[in-house]
């Protein structure tokens, strides 16, 4: 189903466009508005990437964030990002109270009834019932801020949150919005994924493993609105790692210590690998809610002469520690509630500097890693098997080498920047196309 069809097939923000006020000359070039928590975010370094290459191609885009700041790790470059950026949070607090209730003397029923379907959904837990009421509220402000900026298509790059907010501003406004579905932000999905899919313009996803999930929560006649357009490789210079693959075997894993990255399995991986004589050190670079987990789970398994814990390393800081590595490991698991990877970018940036991955099949994974092919998959949550593929890549540095080389091959056909970031302009240029006033 076309584009145009999906969009049109039940009342969505789209339709009710046409009530919006209209200009006396003609329409400007579409304004594109890209909402998030926090921009830039150092773990978040593909959408940076994404929002910088729109820019270049000469789409006008105007980020807008829930919450404040949030520099630390960034990048020079994340930190010299020009603008233009909106900043929500705590100083925004009674910016958008005032907003709501202007919007409730200007128009109570439209507010009410967002207020019935978006307020009392219950959510996967309770920071993220915190995050979607706050989110929810600044949609009030955000639609202030679109309409003043005139901005013609309201994106969330995030399903969670941030859609909400680009949901309620779409409501208010009648500017269209579309979001992007990525991992833990879809799954499990939040209370109000569904109103979101029903009334998004499209959906892009950025793997193939979270298309049908996706399209599940779309009315029927919508689920072509469902688009895969994959991310774009972050790192912008070409280098390839040596891997001498000699003893001591240097194994690296990168990542937040959250539930979904595996980090306690790949410890036990390395514990197994040492009672059985092979020669390795893991440096497992990251921080977060889990550190102080895993720090005691290295001590208790005795590998604090064998597991190095550098803390978080700035994206642009990676390269080094590939480079001076043998193999990426990636532990990833899907949590109990449903929560997962989608396609860790970090899989993309050492295949495209040729390092070997052993990585578990979960969720995407299996799109990038063909295993005996472009690398080795195990089963996610079985340390042992983790540890027999670890053992399978070193034991033949030759055959290691071939992976890499397709593994490099098919990511530089699958993440192309130019590739990608043409497929995304083209979408959001052809779902929200310039138009003319009457008369005009």
């Amino acid at each position: 189903m076309p584009l145009s069809e999906a969009a049109t097939a039940t009342p969505t923000p789209s339709s009710r466009a046409e009530a919006a006020p209209r200009r006396d000359a003609a329409t400007p070039p579409l304004t594109l508005a890209y909402v998030l928590l926090w921009f830039p975010l150092s773990s978040e370094t593909f959408i940076f990437r994404e929002i910088v290459q729109l820019m270049a191609l000469g789409l006008p885009v105007r980020v807008y964030t829930m919450y404040g700041k949030a520099l630390k790790g960034c990048s020079r470059e994340m930190r010299a990002f020009p603008g233009p950026v909106r900043r929500m949070g705590v100083p925004a607090f009674f910016r958008i109270w005032a907003a709501f209730f202007r919007a409730l003397r200007r128009e109570p029923r439209k507010v009410l009834q967002l207020l019935r379907e978006g307020c009392f959904r219950r959510m996967r837990n309770l920071e993220s019932l915190a995050e979607n009421l706050w989110c929810f509220m600044a949609g009030f402000l955000l639609a202030e801020q679109c309409r003043a900026d005139g901005v013609r298509l309201i994106h969330s790059a995030w399903a969670n949150g941030p859609a909400t907010a680009a949901w309620v501003a779409s409501r208010l406004t009648g500017i269209p919005f579309a979001f992007t579905g990525r991992a833990g932000d879809i799954y499990p999905q939040d209370g109000l994924l569904r109103e979101k899919s029903r009334d998004a313009l499209f959906i892009r996803t950025n793997n193939l493993a979270n298309v049908s999930w996706l399209q599940s929560f779309c009315p029927p006649r919508q689920r072509d609105k469902v688009r895969l357009i994959y991310n774009s490789l972050t790192f912008t210079q070409r280098a390839a790692c040596e891997l001498p693959m000699r003893p001591p075997y240097r194994l690296l894993a990168v990542g937040r210590f959250a539930r979904t990255k595996g980090f306690p399995e790949l410890l036990t991986a390395m514990a197994r690998l040492r009672r059985e004589g092979v020669p390795v050190r893991l440096t497992l670079v990251g921080d977060g809610s889990w550190r102080r987990k895993l720090t005691a789970l290295r001590r208790r398994l005795r590998l604090t002469d064998c597991v190095d814990m550098p803390g978080f390393v700035p994206h642009d800081r990676l390269r080094e520690f590939m480079l001076s590595h043998d193999m990426l490991v990636v532990p990833s698991v899907v949590h109990a509630n449903g929560d997962r990877d989608g396609i860790p970018n970090v899989i993309m940036e050492a295949l495209s500097h040729r390092m070997p991955v052993v990585a578990t099949d979960v969720c995407g994974i299996a799109e990038v890693i063909h295993d005996g092919e472009t690398g080795l998959l195990a089963p996610q949550r079985d340390p042992r098997a983790l540890a027999l593929a670890v053992r399978h890549m070193l034991e033949d540095r030759e055959r290691a080498l071939r992976m890499a080389e397709a593994g490099r091959a098919l990511v530089e056909r699958m993440f192309d920047k130019e590739t990608n970031i043409a497929a995304l302009h083209a979408l959001y240029t052809s779902a929200c196309p310039p138009q003319r006033t009457e008369g005009s």
